[in-house]
């Protein structure tokens, strides 16, 4: 790792308050460039560097999203390298972005997550109450996996109508409860006090990692076990698509749009608005299939 390269992730950690997801996802994507160019310093790498390193990542079939990532990542740097005085110019500046299309997201059916919750209850105990009340929790505010399983003790223990979440940006956010999360909390409580025995955490899912709480990664490892027992393909299936479900079902049944991205914390409704096209897809289907005029021209 050469000192520019430390010294941009510095300056993300510091001055952009970026994640240690969101460093490590930069190193990564540095390093890979790093690698490609075989020795040759990044902080010089030309144009033709980019553009090559970006035609050796779609020679290879990767993901027009994930070449865009990479791109990004370098953009990123560069401008910081050119801001610094490390070199006269941006060699990004004229690399086009990837033609991205628009995937929409993977979502459960309304019975599908009813067939999760039902698999997580009949888990045994102590990881059946926990996984329950962590899948009702997610299934009933949309929140992001990071920050469900860094959620505070203190943010629940007095069975709360209302939670309060930090999420991106350190911006605050309001999410009702349901009476099924708020139930499964309770029943988590008295284990959870157990298991810690004469310890404390302010966690409410404490865990003996380094972090003292469940990990992103332990809670999707659970999650792909008790899809399993539910009968649901593991691909599609991350906490990600728990997210996706809230926002689609709710829209589903009539809720109005700007709420949902409140409840999302999502800075653009554009982002939001995703949902709304999940819902017109089978539409689109079914039209397609079946409408005496659908494939003629």
């Amino acid at each position: 790792m050469s000192r520019h390269v430390e010294a941009f992730l510095e300056m993300m950690a510091v001055e952009r308050g970026a994640s240690p997801h969101t460093l490590d996802a930069y190193r990564r994507d540095l390093d890979r460039f790093a690698e490609f160019l075989k020795g040759g310093s990044v902080v010089a790498a030309t144009p033709q560097n980019v553009a090559a390193f970006l035609r050796d990542l779609a020679d290879a079939g990767m993901a027009a999203r994930t070449q865009a990532r990479r791109l990004s990542a370098l953009r990123q740097f560069f401008r910081f390298a050119f801001a610094e005085g490390w070199r006269p110019d941006d060699p990004t500046s004229r690399v086009a972005m990837p033609r991205l299309g628009r995937p929409l997201p993977k979502v459960l059916s309304e019975a599908e997550v009813d067939l999760l919750l039902e698999a997580a209850r009949a888990v045994a105990p102590p990881h059946g109450l926990m996984v329950t009340a962590l899948l009702e929790l997610l299934y009933a505010t949309g929140l992001r996996v990071s920050e469900l399983v860094g959620l505070p003790f203190a943010s629940l223990a007095r069975d709360p109508a209302v939670l309060v979440v930090r999420g991106k940006g350190d911006k605050e956010r309001m999410v009702p409860l349901s009476d099924p999360a708020r139930a499964a909390v309770a029943a988590w409580l008295p284990l959870r006090a157990e298991l810690l025995g004469r310890k404390s955490s302010r966690w409410l899912f404490p865990s003996s990692g380094h972090s003292g709480h469940l990990t992103r990664s332990g809670f999707a490892a659970m999650l792909l076990r008790v899809g399993m027992k539910a009968g649901i393909d593991p691909r599609r299936l991350s906490p990600h698509v728990l997210r996706h479900a809230f926002a689609s079902h709710l829209l589903a049944h009539g809720a109005d749009l700007r709420v949902v991205q409140e409840m999302l914390g999502h800075a653009d409704i554009a982002t939001t608005e995703i949902y709304t096209h999940v819902l017109d897809a089978p539409k689109v289907r079914l039209v397609q299939q079946h409408h005496p005029l659908a494939g003629k021209s």
